[in-house]
């Protein structure tokens, strides 16, 4: 690149800077996804851990900015449109965030192109195309994480490509400037990955292009084998093991700052919780004993304890509810009983004052519910929601001077212990042993699953007596357990969680991500699937307020000219490929040149696009971006190829052209991103699809309607709010001139 270039780069990026940043500060409240982003930014500020499906880096950099900028934590970004100016939020320094990366993406596709050795007319119509596209200039001036991620996309796809022209020349093998392209190339991917999941298809897109390259080295005869395998291990080292490296290390900074007790805890297993400050569980006795008061933890669902209430199931038996609740709380607490006698008398033990007797495998228990002597209970009736035929109702049962009967018998079966305690695999201890509650009379096991009970039951989980109940679901263990016979004894054992190390808590939180994640099943009013997604057939509101709107809406010219240039390279390599089959040598240096820069960028199309098509996840229009960004690039491609061979005067005009039609069009929908005044009329003009479903119906009918409004806001709201506001000051002045 020469300095005109440079100067270029420079003016175009100013350019987007002025797009995406003016009137950064509208609107002045909660818009859409920011209050899940935006309240993690208060959780991080607070250090309460909170359970995301998106890994942390982007998250950190919003926090980075509200931390630099004073921000306290104290606003939750609860709702959308609650007002950022009133609480003191600085909120324009972190839309400013994804703000500076979606203007950076500018000069980016610009290099890009220009790496894949496009001319500068074809690369600066790619570049000022994700300028003026409107769902790229939407997201990026929000609280959100998608800016990041294609900024990281473009990111990696461009040291990649450098890194593959250093491949050009042997002699630059090996060299300073090829090392650092490729480990630049990892640590992109290491960031595009630790935004959101979706980066796995950028690094699959760098991943297949890394495979053919080392698949034509394979097939270079003069590369000796050791030269190759240094080929091999050093691409594994910087594309492999860097990114994953990156990847840990931003988890490390997030569970670092995320060590208070907050909303997630519950999504986590026990131990994982109680490595979180202010959720510490203190030493609790091991053995458990006739008579313990314990609070059982079901071990697969995360830790609900086992839980009643003073509230009865309004179907089958219509006794009380038993369920599983996932907070510590005195409803909880069971002791542990014997089974009646045969003449059912009433049981008169004070196992606080007798010998304390140890509990094995296979005895026969009761639980009795302490706060309301109910005791654990189980019968033919079916339960409240599932309906299956193995499935027997549990409830709490029992009154004053009844004893019981046979449904309360419930048996121990240890299915596992603490492998440096064998004695856990006999005697039941706090938790070092899991066990099951196998129902007597009836054979089925106490068992919960992800089942909520419905409004009356307060949506805690169900819990049931199963016949043919999974292993991992009828598990148990007891984590707190006192006894009157071991308070005073020094020599009793005591236990807690095991302390989790860092990989450990990695781990379980990977899987709790991918679990949450597959979990989003449930429609949303405005989720798409992939198939509308190139064409843009919908978009997503949201904000409305004042007679405004934000619409997350792209540039119809710029993603259907993508679709058109992705079908177009498809049809160009089908077409070669046909020509090839049937003799022709088309394959000079340009055609060669055009078809692997044509396959690279349709391949990162496809891997971002393709892959969604198999998620049944909940599934929105902004998730097609990535794609659209290649896309983009695919036009600078496509007009490359097209106008390769003409006159650069007309190459610039058709340039132009398209850029004046994108433009036009921009404009024309830029009061849906920056929330500015509109009219019904025009808007409804602007629906060019009916599935557009723009909110026009809130936007008057003239532009003169707007100065009634705001002096309706002035006379309704702000003159009576500056009365009140004087009112108490006076009183406030008053107050102070009496005590002084």
């Amino acid at each position: 690149m020469n300095t005109q270039e440079y100067k270029l780069l420079l003016a175009i990026s100013i350019v987007t800077f002025i797009v995406r940043c003016y009137r950064l500060g509208s609107p002045p409240s909660v818009v859409f996804d920011e209050v899940h982003f935006g309240g993690q930014v208060s959780k991080y500020i607070k250090q309460r851990f909170f359970m995301d499906v998106h890994p942390p880096l982007a998250k950190l950099l919003l926090t980075a900015a509200a931390a630099i900028f004073g921000f306290n934590g104290n606003f939750s970004f609860e709702h959308i449109g609650d007002d950022y100016v009133v609480h003191d939020v600085p909120y324009i320094a972190m839309r400013a965030v994804p703000a500076l990366l979606g203007v950076a993406l500018t000069p980016l596709t610009y290099l890009i192109c220009r790496s894949l050795q496009l001319k500068p007319i074809s690369a600066l119509l790619g570049s000022l195309l994700i300028t003026f596209e409107n769902a790229l200039a939407t997201q990026s001036r929000l609280i959100l994480l998608d800016s990041p991620l294609v900024f990281f996309t473009a990111l990696s796809t461009y040291s990649f490509i450098k890194f593959y022209n250093q491949n050009k020349s042997k002699t630059a093998h090996f060299t300073q400037e090829w090392w650092s392209w490729l480990f630049l190339t990892g640590l992109s991917l290491g960031a595009v990955l630790s935004v959101k999941w979706v980066g796995l298809f950028t690094v699959a897109t760098i991943g297949v292009a890394t495979v053919y390259q080392l698949w034509e080295l394979l097939g270079n005869l003069s590369i000796p084998p050791r030269l190759l395998f240094k080929h091999f291990t050093t691409r594994a080292l910087c594309l492999i093991v860097i990114p994953i490296l990156f990847y840990l290390w931003m988890f490390a900074i997030h569970l670092s700052i995320l060590n208070r007790s907050g909303g997630g805890d519950t999504f986590m297993s026990a131990a994982f919780q109680h490595s979180l400050r202010g959720n510490r569980l203190q030493d609790t006795y091991a053995p458990v004993g006739m008579g313990s008061e314990v609070s059982i933890r079901h071990l697969h669902s995360t830790g609900g304890y086992l839980h009643s209430h003073e509230h009865d199931y309004p179907t089958g038996s219509f006794q009380q509810q038993i369920t599983l609740y996932p907070y510590t709380d005195d409803n909880n607490i069971w002791q542990i009983v014997e089974r009646s006698d045969n003449n059912g008398e009433p049981d008169h033990h004070d196992y606080h004052n007798e010998k304390f007797r140890q509990i094995y495998n296979g005895a026969v228990i009761r639980l009795m519910h302490l706060d309301t002597g109910k005791r654990l209970h189980s019968h033919d009736h079916k339960p409240p929601v599932s309906e299956a035929e193995f499935q027997n109702e549990v409830s709490g049962y029992g009154f004053e001077g009844f004893n019981g009967d046979a449904n309360d018998n419930f048996k121990i079966e240890i299915v596992n212990g603490d492998s440096r305690d064998p004695s856990s695999y006999k005697e039941l201890k706090a938790i070092k042993t899991h066990f099951r509650l196998k129902h007597v009379l009836s054979g089925c096991y106490l068992f919960s699953h992800k089942e909520k009970l419905p409004e009356w039951g307060y949506g805690q989980q169900e819990v049931t007596c199963n016949k043919q109940s999974p292993l991992e679901n009828s598990i148990w263990y007891v984590e707190v357990n006192s006894h009157g016979q071991l308070e005073d004894n020094e020599n009793v054992e005591m236990v807690n969680y095991r302390p989790m190390g860092f990989l450990e808590k990695f781990y379980e939180l990977q899987s709790v991500m991918w679990d949450v994640n597959n979990g989003l099943l449930e429609r949303h009013a405005f989720d798409s699937r992939p198939m509308s997604w190139p064409l843009f057939l919908r978009g997503i509101n949201f904000w409305v307020k004042d007679h405004k709107q934000i619409y997350l809406i792209g540039n119809p010219v710029v993603w259907w000219l993508g679709f058109v240039a992705i079908l177009g390279s498809g049809a160009y390599l089908g077409l070669l490929t046909l020509r090839n089959k049937r003799g022709y040598s088309d394959f000079d240096a340009s055609t060669r040149h055009y078809t692997l820069i044509s396959s690279f960028v349709a391949s990162g199309w496809a891997l971002h696009y393709i892959p969604f098509f198999l998620m049944e996840r909940q599934l929105f229009i902004h998730h097609y971006l990535p794609a659209l960004f290649y896309s983009i690039v695919m036009i600078s491609v496509i007009f490359d190829l097209i106008t390769n061979k003409l006159r650069s005067r007309i190459r610039f005009q058709l340039a132009g052209l398209i850029l004046i039609v994108a433009m036009i069009v921009y404009f024309k929908f830029s009061p849906l991103m920056y929330g500015l005044e509109w009219t019904n009329n025009e808007c409804e003009k602007s629906k060019w699809l009916s599935s557009w479903d723009f909110a026009c119906q809130q936007f008057p009918t003239s532009y003169d309607d707007y100065a009634q409004y705001k002096d309706v806001l002035q006379e309704n709201i702000v003159e009576p709010a500056n009365d009140i506001f004087e009112e108490l000051q006076s009183k406030a002045s008053d107050n102070l001139a009496q005590s002084t």
